[in-house]
């Protein structure tokens, strides 16, 4: 097979908030692959072996979200957590929002925003951390600033 015939890996990039569609539809539409919170959730609620929503979460969940806190934090973190550290893991590249507005893709607790924050830096992979941008000046500038992110992280790969 011709080097022109191999197909390019698409990267892998996790966003924070983790259920952004703005951030969603940005890196999507430049070809890379947006790790979503949504599309763990779609997992949970389309398994034929999961009967209705209270029953949603499996031992195997609870367990996935021991491995990153003790037993003490909130179930709510720990279940954030069980789904979110996935994608993390699988993730080549993160891009960061501090502070955004809660229209933008809040995910409830702010334990759980800084500890998967955390988790990017301990894995390592390449990441951008941004403000929210406040005007469209800012607006413009955030999102130059990903693309420039996303290709440079690109040529580098």
């Amino acid at each position: 097979m011709g080097k022109g015939a191999e197909k390019e890996r698409s990267l892998k990039v996790f966003i924070s908030p983790p259920n952004s569609l703005i951030l969603y539809d940005l890196v999507k539409r430049y070809g890379y692959e947006p790790l979503s919170v949504m599309r763990e959730i779609e997992k949970k609620v389309r398994d034929p072996e999961i009967d209705s929503p209270p029953k949603n979460i499996t031992p195997s969940d609870v367990r996935e979200g021991l491995k990153y806190c003790a037993v003490e934090v909130p179930s709510g973190v720990r279940g954030r957590l069980s789904l979110l550290s996935k994608l993390i893991e699988e993730a080549d590249l993160a891009i960061l929002v501090d502070d955004p507005d809660f229209e933008f893709g809040c995910s409830g607790c702010a334990r759980s925003n800084e500890f998967l924050k955390y988790l990017v830096y301990e894995r390592g992979i390449p990441y951008i951390t941004l403000k929210y941008p406040r005007n469209e000046e800012e607006a413009k500038d955030f999102v130059d600033t990903i693309l420039g992110f996303l290709e440079k992280s690109r040529r580098s790969s």
